[in-house]
């Protein structure tokens, strides 16, 4: 059975709202969009190189799925785009139809929690959930997120949606690990405190990519 990694790029007041380009998100007047692209740096890129425990595949909500599919696809001059292309991508919607226009790209139906539970028990691989602020919120209620990457960015935004937002239960996380970048951001794994230690870290390239495009470290 497979892990379910989080991997969140978010503010001191716990912001992840478009971290990394400035047109990503504008709902509800957001007009920081872009804020995590300064604190992009080898370090973090090195943590989301080693996070996961294999090749991994990619766990998205619609929104967050379209906007990498408008994004990546057309970079041919980046590496991290073929690194997309060619990892699994499974959504979780209710609107969209197969077939999904993003090669390597499966649509999980009806209720995303149930849909996600039972793909996780059939899984070897980690499933690495990117953005899809919603979908994560939905797992989080049902207990099945195994472990949180945050990329903690020392800055405070004051608006913007959150992760940790109104309605999430609570939970009682165990710190397993801890990086501070050379700008500032500080990189806490958490695991829930009622399951065992997991296994060491190992190279994943879904997670590489989730660096890439989360902080904007490839933006152009």
């Amino acid at each position: 059975m497979g892990k379910i990694v989080a991997f969140i790029s978010l503010t001191l007041d716990g912001v992840m709202q478009a971290p990394a380009r400035p047109d990503e998100d504008r709902r509800g007047g957001f007009e920081h969009g872009g804020w995590g692209i300064p604190y992009a740096d080898s370090v973090s890129g090195t943590v989301a190189a080693e996070s996961g425990a294999t090749s991994g595949a990619l766990l998205l909500g619609r929104r967050t799925y379209e906007d990498f599919y408008e994004v990546w696809p057309k970079r041919t001059d980046s590496p991290f785009s073929e690194i997309l292309n060619n990892t699994q991508k499974y959504v979780a919607s209710r609107t969209l139809k197969e077939p999904l226009p993003w090669r390597n790209s499966t649509l999980l139906e009806g209720d995303a929690a149930d849909a996600v539970a039972e793909l996780k028990e059939q899984l070897k691989k980690d499933l690495v959930v990117l953005g899809s602020g919603a979908l994560l919120q939905s797992l989080m209620r049902r207990d099945l997120v195994d472990q949180y990457i945050l990329l903690i960015h020392p800055l405070v935004l004051g608006s913007g949606r959150r992760v940790f937002a109104d309605g999430v239960p609570p939970a009682e996380l165990r710190l397993t690990d801890t990086k501070t970048t050379t700008t500032g951001v500080i990189v806490a794994t958490y695991e829930p405190a009622n399951r065992a230690a997991g296994a060491g870290n190992r190279s994943n390239p879904a997670a590489k990519a989730a660096w890439a495009v989360t902080s904007g470290r490839d933006n152009r």
